[in-house]
C-alpha cells in the first residue's frame, strides 16, 4: 500500500492585495472528514473548497499518476499548517468508513472504490455538484443546462448574453471550471449574481440533494454513455433528476415530444413549471424567418428574437440562441426580452464546433466540429452546413444498443448532397459498410487515420468546398479526448497550401 503524503493546511484564504468573500458560513466542516474521490480538476477544486471550509481531508485517486495533476494551490489557501492527506494507488478503504462525507468526481463510475455501498448505508456522499451547491447563496441565481448535444454551447451562449447586459455571471460546471470554484469570489467585484452550470449525467448519478436551480433545461436526449446508463431509461431518469428539488415558479425546459423524458419527468419534476423546445410554452424557431418565439409558463406574453446577426456557423446554432435567451428571461431578474437582441451578434461558440478554422489558397473552407462524438451530433452539424462538403466521419463509435443498428444510418439523408465522405480510424470500416449498405450515393471511402483522411479529402474537394471534421465518434484510438483532435486537424488544415 502507498503511503499518503501529509500536509497541513490552513482554511484560511490570504491575499495581501484581494480580500476575498465566500459563500459558505466561516469554518462550517470545522471537526469533519471529507473524502475526495477522483482527483482530476473536480477533485482539486472540490480539495480546496472543503479545506476553505475547515475540513480535515483525505484525497484520494487510484490512479497513481493523477499526483501530476492534482492541484490545490490557486494563491488563496496558506498551505503551511496542513490537513490533508492524500493517497494516489492502492489505499486502505477505512478511511472512507472514517469519513464523515464522501464527495465523489464525475469521472468515478459507483461501482468503484463502494461508492454505491456508502450510499445505501446512508453515508453522505456527494457528487462534486452538490458538495459546491451547499455553499452557493439563495441571491444567486443558477441555470443548469444538460443534454446529449449542445450544452457547452447553449452554456456558453447564456453566460454571453448575461455578461453583455452587465450581470456577474460564473461559467462553468462541466464546461472547464469546477462550480466549486465559484466558492472563491472576489469580493472587489460585485457580488455573484448568476451561476450558468454545464450539468454532464455524470455529475447526476448520485441523486443531488442541496442544488436546486433557479432555471434547468433538458436540450435533447439521443443515446450516448449507455455503456455507463445501459438503457435509455436510465439515461433519462438520471438527467431529469437536475429538476428534483425545484418548485414554485422554478422552470423547466424540455425538447418536446421526446418519450424517454416525457416518462422520466413525471418522477421528477412535480411543482416545476415546464416550457419546451419546440412548443408552447417554451421557444420556436421559423429558421427561415431567422426569428424565435418565446413564452415562459410563468408569463403569458409572447416574445420574437431576431436571429438574424448571429454569426456562429449552422442553422442549429439558432435553436441554441433561442433557448440560451429562453433560460435567461426565465431566472426573473429583470431582463426585457427587447434586451437580448443587442447581444445575439456578440454571441460566439467554442472551439472545435463547427468551428471554420482556414480558407486555403483554393477557395476550400475548413471546418472543425471535433466536438461532434455521437451521430447526432454530427446530423444536427451538417443539416445545418449550406456549403457543399466532404466530410470525415470515423474514431471509436459509441455504443448505441438499438436492435440491428449502429445509429451511422441516420446520416445518409444529410450527406446526400454533399462532395463525399471519407471514414477512418477504428471504427471506419464500419462506418463506410453501414452508409453504402443504406443508401448513400456520393462516393465513400476509407482511411487509415485522420491524417489520411485529410489527404483524400483534399484530392476531391473542389473550390468553394468545404472539408468537415465531423467525426460521430470518440477519439480515443489516436487522440487523448476531441480537442487534441481538433488541434490536430487544424494543424493538418494550415498546412495543406
Amino acid at each position: 500500500m502507498l503511503k499518503p503524503s501529509s500536509l497541513k493546511v490552513s482554511s484560511k484564504l490570504v491575499n495581501s492585495h484581494t480580500k476575498f468573500q465566500s459563500f459558505y458560513p466561516e469554518q462550517d466542516l470545522k471537526g469533519q472528514k471529507v473524502a475526495i474521490i477522483g482527483l482530476g480538476k473536480s477533485g482539486s477544486s472540490a480539495t480546496k473548497l472543503a479545506l476553505a471550509r475547515g475540513a480535515s481531508v483525505i484525497a484520494i485517486d487510484q490512479n497513481e499518476n493523477s499526483g501530476s495533476t492534482f492541484n490545490i494551490n490557486n494563491g488563496f489557501l496558506d498551505l503551511k499548517n496542513a490537513d490533508l492527506k492524500t493517497f494516489f494507488g492502492n489505499f486502505d478503504h477505512k478511511v472512507l468508513k472514517e469519513a464523515d462525507i464522501v464527495v465523489v468526481s464525475p469521472g468515478i463510475p459507483l461501482e468503484k472504490y463502494g461508492i454505491q455501498s456508502m450510499i445505501c448505508s446512508g453515508k453522505e456522499v456527494l457528487s462534486e455538484l452538490d458538495f459546491a451547491a451547499q455553499v452557493i447563496p439563495s441571491c444567486t441565481k443558477v441555470l443548469a443546462v444538460t443534454g446529449t448535444n449542445g450544452k457547452s454551447t447553449v452554456t456558453t451562449f447564456a453566460g454571453q448574453i448575461l455578461n453583455h447586459l452587465g450581470f456577474e455571471t460564473f461559467v462553468g460546471g462541466n464546461l472547464g471550471v469546477p462550480l466549486s470554484e465559484a466558492g472563491f469570489h472576489s469580493s472587489n467585484r460585485r457580488p455573484l449574481e448568476v451561476a450558468v452550470v454545464e450539468v454532464s449525467s455524470y455529475q447526476l448519478e448520485i441523486p443531488p440533494k442541496y442544488y436546486c436551480p433557479s432555471v434547468a433545461v433538458i436540450l435533447n436526449l439521443t443515446p450516448d454513455h449507455l455503456e455507463r446508463h445501459q438503457t435509455m431509461k436510465n439515461y433519462a431518469a438520471i438527467k431529469c433528476r437536475i429538476f428534483s428539488h425545484m418548485r414554485g415558479n422554478k422552470i423547466g425546459i424540455l425538447p418536446l415530444g421526446n418519450p424517454y423524458l416525457d416518462e422520466a419527468v413525471m418522477d421528477h419534476a412535480d411543482g416545476v413549471s415546464l416550457a419546451w423546445i419546440g412548443g408552447s410554452p417554451g421557444v420556436n424557431i421559423d429558421v427561415e424567418a431567422k426569428i424565435a418565439e418565446l413564452k415562459l409558463p410563468t408569463i403569458g406574453c409572447v416574445s420574437q428574437l431576431q436571429l438574424d446577426e448571429l454569426k456562429a456557423v449552422g442553422k442549429h446554432n439558432y435553436t441554441n440562441a433561442a433557448v440560451a435567451a429562453l433560460s435567461v428571461l426565465g431566472l426573473d431578474i429583470e431582463i426585457k426580452a427587447e434586451a437580448f437582441s443587442s447581444t445575439i451578434s456578440k454571441l460566439t461558440t467554442l472551439p472545435h464546433r463547427m468551428q471554420v478554422v482556414h480558407v486555403d489558397d483554393d477557395g476550400i473552407v475548413w471546418v472543425d466540429d471535433s466536438k461532434a462524438t455521437n451521430v447526432e451530433a454530427t446530423y444536427f452539424g451538417l443539416i445545418g452546413f449550406e456549403l457543399k462538403s466532404v466530410v470525415l466521419l470515423g474514431g471509436v463509435a459509441k455504443e448505441v444498443k438499438m436492435k440491428g443498428s449502429n445509429g451511422f444510418e441516420q446520416l445518409v439523408e444529410p450527406l446526400r448532397h454533399h462532395r463525399g465522405v471519407i471514414t477512418f480510424g477504428f471504427s471506419g470500416k464500419m462506418i463506410q459498410k453501414t452508409l453504402c449498405a443504406n443508401g448513400l450515393t456520393i462516393p465513400c471511402l476509407n482511411a487509415e487515420t485522420l491524417k489520411d483522411a485529410v489527404s483524400l479529402a483534399r484530392s476531391i474537394a473542389q473550390r468553394g468546398d468545404a472539408i468537415v471534421l465531423s467525426p460521430a465518434c470518440a477519439s480515443f484510438d489516436e487522440f487523448r479526448n476531441f480537442e487534441h483532435r481538433g488541434r490536430i486537424f487544424q494543424e493538418f488544415a494550415i498546412s495543406s497550401e
